[in-house]
């Protein structure tokens, strides 16, 4: 069952990026150029927030089961397992709720460029903390 949720959460990563690239590039080409929010914007921001739950899921699901996860947590001294047990975990969570929040927000402005802004700095925040987190020596095995 671990190899199974390690594997969906390694590959769901891939996406959840993606849609957050994507949805983070969309947000500043809209604000750049004060073009309306469109129903193809909304879609675009709500693919960057599933993905990005669903992989929280998995985040979660994985961190209770895997031996780098809960059970390694107190050795601070080695920075892999710091990394794995709590870093990664911790700053994803706050990563995710900044993207919740931005997609919150968005809901609430007026303007199309107002939209587009909170997508844009709420959602770019939350991609370069996802980012600085992940253990990458594990994704080039």
């Amino acid at each position: 069952m671990y190899e199974i949720i390690q594997k969906g959460h390694s590959g769901l990563a891939y996406l959840a990026l993606l849609a957050l690239f994507i949805a983070v590039i969309n947000a500043f080409l809209g604000m750049s150029s004060k073009r309306d929010f469109e129903p193809k914007d909304r879609r675009i921001s709500l693919f960057g927030l599933i993905f990005s739950h669903i992989q929280l899921l998995f985040g979660f699901i994985l961190y209770f089961v895997s031996p780098l996860g809960s059970a390694s947590f107190g050795q601070m001294s080695n920075s892999a397992l710091r990394l794995t047990s709590l870093e990664h975990p911790l700053i994803n969570i706050i990563a995710i709720a900044l993207i919740t929040v931005g997609w919150s927000k968005h809901k609430k402005a007026a303007t199309g460029t107002d939209k587009f802004k909170k997508i844009a700095v709420f959602y770019a925040i939350g991609l370069l903390l996802i980012l600085s987190r992940i253990p990458w020596s594990l994704w080039f095995k």
